[in-house]
């Protein structure tokens, strides 16, 4: 019998970067650098850093009739991705302008293009891959029917369900998130998941030094079974329900964050979202934390080099920092 899949189903947006002392200010123009053009898209970034982690992976997407669309294509190809791709002439494959600042932190613009036309039909045409996926990863930067969808026919195939809730917007609410087993936010999406499904408002600079309990206690007023909240320098928060903990020990803890050089942050919530996929389908009734920590590992060594989908590291990578035991 063929191992599950990963499942993601998500955009793809080619990336036009520029690295910047420092981003400009209104009315400003700077003079940038280090220009660079490649592969990204939350969707792709998370199918890449899973299908380098050793797992098959599948992806589902909506690109343009252009040239970007066609390099998509390729890429996919090339990292040994099972893609599945619609294809739209009435919009342009999704695009990204990032500006990156010399320490590091970055500035993302979207334009989505097609992405937001991936058709829920296209997804219930390709059912079988459902069937045979373990884990479905889904995003928010495609329609909301289609995300819709792809939990729902991953709900009827008993597959589990994880939503990496960025970028947050208004679609986002209460009957989407019962859709999933668990979702993966950065501080400022929990924060205004918290703020969009009626919890408390507050800000999200001060979650990291916010008492466990506390935490715990925003996480389950989301309704859903497990939340992760990544916290960058910070490491991450883990929340569960009581009834479904992935065999952890306790409903709450915290993974302190692994050490890096950090280069370039873009990308790193992809990394740690689609790293977390490959080590649960791996670690198949493994405790989640196993898979956490690989997720850090992995977050951290994509700061270490410049862009997004080409920043993935691969299993030898964290093998090679972490040691033989690294992988979950």
């Amino acid at each position: 019998m063929a191992a599950p899949l990963a499942l993601v189903v998500g955009s793809y947006n080619h990336d036009y970067a520029w690295r910047v002392e420092r981003a400009p200010q209104a009315g400003q123009t700077l003079r940038g650098d280090a220009f660079r053009t490649a592969p990204g898209g939350k969707g792709f970034n998370q199918a890449v850093a899973c299908a380098r982690q050793g797992v098959p992976t599948a992806f589902i997407a909506a690109i343009g009739a252009d040239a970007a669309g066609d390099g998509a294509r390729q890429l996919a190809a090339d990292e040994g991705i099972d893609a599945h791709w619609q294809t739209c002439t009435d919009a342009a494959t999704g695009s990204a302008c990032i500006v990156v600042e010399a320490h590091g932190q970055n500035r993302i613009i979207v334009a989505l293009g097609a992405n937001e036309r991936l058709d829920p039909a296209f997804l219930r045409e390709r059912e079988a891959l459902f069937a045979a996926a373990g884990v479905l990863l889904v995003q928010l930067e495609n329609g909301v029917e289609a995300t819709c969808a792809a939990l729902d026919l991953a709900q009827a195939h008993g597959v589990l369900r994880v939503l990496n809730p960025a970028p947050v917007h208004d679609a986002l609410d209460g009957t989407l998130l019962a859709r999933c087993d668990l979702v993966t936010p950065n501080e400022s999406e929990f924060a205004l998941m918290l703020a969009r499904t009626g919890g408390a408002r507050i800000d999200a600079d001060t979650l990291a030094g916010r008492d466990d309990a506390e935490l715990h206690r925003l996480a389950r007023g989301l309704g859903v079974p497990s939340v992760i909240v990544t916290l960058g320098a910070h490491g991450c928060f883990v929340s569960h329900e009581d009834a479904r903990r992935h065999a952890d020990a306790r409903p709450y803890y915290r993974v302190a964050a692994e050490h890096a050089d950090v280069v370039d942050t873009t990308g790193a919530g992809d990394a740690f979202s689609g790293a977390l996929v490959a080590a649960l389908l791996r670690g198949r009734g493994r405790p989640l934390r196993d898979a956490v920590v690989h997720a850090n590992r992995c977050a951290a060594l994509s700061t270490e080099h410049r862009g997004a989908a080409e920043a993935m590291p691969r299993a030898a990578d964290v093998e090679r920092r972490f040691g033989s035991g690294s992988s979950a």
